[in-house]
């Protein structure tokens, strides 16, 4: 992945936040406080705002630029969540001008780390994990049966809205909704759905 695929990507992500915003809160707002949209957006308006100053010397100062931002911006749980993505995804490229296949599972594997380390949370507690961990497994295997990048995503969009999906007959575990206890059930998880909506933004993003 050469560096414009890279700005490609999170520019992508941040327009997407942005346009659902509203979404994203109406869907945490069923067991939620209903903030997630409304602190994901404003921390990504910051990014694109400042988008043209964000170092891009290398791809993993920009990322951790990202993350930055996402921290000092986004508010609760979710700056300290996305901006522990962003800064772990930073920390496995080191120096790397270019990025790998390879390097792209490793740097999504070390951010679901940083995931779970802050949020406490695991595959199956309903959160954002629950759709993230499928797709970053079908990213790999797409990518080992020789898979062009487009393709790749492509499948793994889709798991990711299947797994999102899936969210909805479980029982929240973390976050305020997990206070709710089993009138949890019958909601999709505000995370998990942002993550596959990303994922078929960026799909959509990269075919074009």
């Amino acid at each position: 992945m050469e560096s414009n695929k890279l700005n490609l990507v999170v520019r992508t992500m941040a327009n997407t936040i942005l346009d659902n915003e509203n979404y994203f809160s109406e869907l945490d707002g069923v067991v939620g406080d209903g903030d997630f949209g409304y602190s994901l957006a404003r921390g990504f308006e910051i990014v694109l705002e400042d988008w043209d100053n964000i170092d891009r010397s290398l791809p993993s100062t920009f990322l951790k630029g990202i993350s930055t931002i996402i921290i000092g911006r986004v508010g609760g749980v979710s700056g300290t969540i996305w901006g522990t993505a962003f800064l772990r995804a930073s920390m496995t490229l080191d120096n790397k001008i270019e990025i790998s296949k390879e390097d792209v599972i490793a740097l999504f594997r070390n951010a679901i780390e940083g995931i779970k380390k802050r949020g406490q949370a695991e595959l199956g507690d309903k959160t954002l994990l629950d759709a993230l961990i499928p797709a970053v497994n079908q990213l790999e295997v797409s990518f080992h049966n020789g898979e062009n990048s487009a393709s790749a995503i492509k499948a793994a969009a889709i798991v990711a809205r299947q797994s999102a999906e899936e969210t909805r007959p479980m029982i929240a575990k973390r976050g305020r909704a997990s206070y709710t206890g089993e009138r949890s059930i019958g909601s999709l998880d505000a995370g998990a759905v942002a993550i596959a909506v990303l994922f078929e933004a960026v799909s959509n993003a990269w075919q074009e």
